[in-house]
């Protein structure tokens, strides 16, 4: 991973346009390829980013300044224009184990991947923990028409929940043998605000009740 710190501007030319003026940031470029700009604040969330697979060329432009521009293989670029570097480096993160879910959110996907028709009917298990460039899909299944559908499963659904099914979706939509993919938000509790964010979406939302879904209980589901 590389990371830099530097005053710079950004402007990102594709489906749409957008334009970040000048101050002093962070961009990480990682090793699976993507670029991402970010403040002192958002928390993990960038200002501006270009997921995998992208391409990074550097070159000097009038000024002295340096011009990064990342392109995807849509042709979108992302233009950064770097005034002043104050600190640049790099570092070997090795392999990482991925996230190690707790007992209940884990058990969750378990119980959903041998009961995958709690999804609807004719719903089939493609496979659990469906690879991305940005990490694992809780289940990749199709629906009765055969199309698609990745799952996200949470113990408790919020907002950062629909945010990470909503990447996953964009990178597998542009895999041709799977698009179109369409997602569910599936969840012991549901906070309203996601549901509603996953509803502008298009991203259904499915209530799970865990003691049902062990057997112990109803099996009827809340569906949204």
């Amino acid at each position: 991973m590389r990371l830099v710190i530097a005053r710079c501007r950004v402007d990102y030319v594709g489906r749409l346009t957008a334009h970040l003026p000048t101050a002093r940031r962070l961009l990480l470029i990682k090793a699976d390829g993507s670029v991402s700009i970010h403040a002192d604040d958002r928390a993990y969330k960038p200002l501006n980013w270009m997921s995998p697979p992208c391409w990074l060329v550097e070159d000097t432009v009038e000024d002295a300044e340096a011009l990064w521009v990342v392109t995807n293989k849509a042709g979108e670029e992302l233009r950064i224009t770097i005034e002043e570097i104050e600190h640049d480096s790099s570092h070997e993160l090795g392999v990482d184990p991925g996230l190690v879910k707790d007992g209940v959110e884990a058990h969750l996907q378990e119980l959903l991947a041998e009961h995958v028709e709690t999804l609807g009917s004719g719903y089939t298990l493609v496979r659990r923990e469906y690879m991305t460039a940005i990490g694992p899909v809780d289940l990749l299944c199709r629906n009765a028409d055969g199309a698609s559908v990745a799952v996200e499963i949470k113990r408790r659904g919020d907002i950062d929940g629909v945010e990470q099914l909503t990447r996953y979706l964009e990178l597998l939509n542009r895999d041709p043998l799977l698009a179109p993919v369409s997602g569910v938000f599936a969840a012991q509790q549901i906070k309203p605000q996601a549901k509603t964010l996953a509803t502008d979406r298009g991203i259904r939302c499915l209530v799970l009740d865990y003691e049902a879904l062990r057997g112990t209980e109803s099996t009827e589901f809340r569906l949204f």
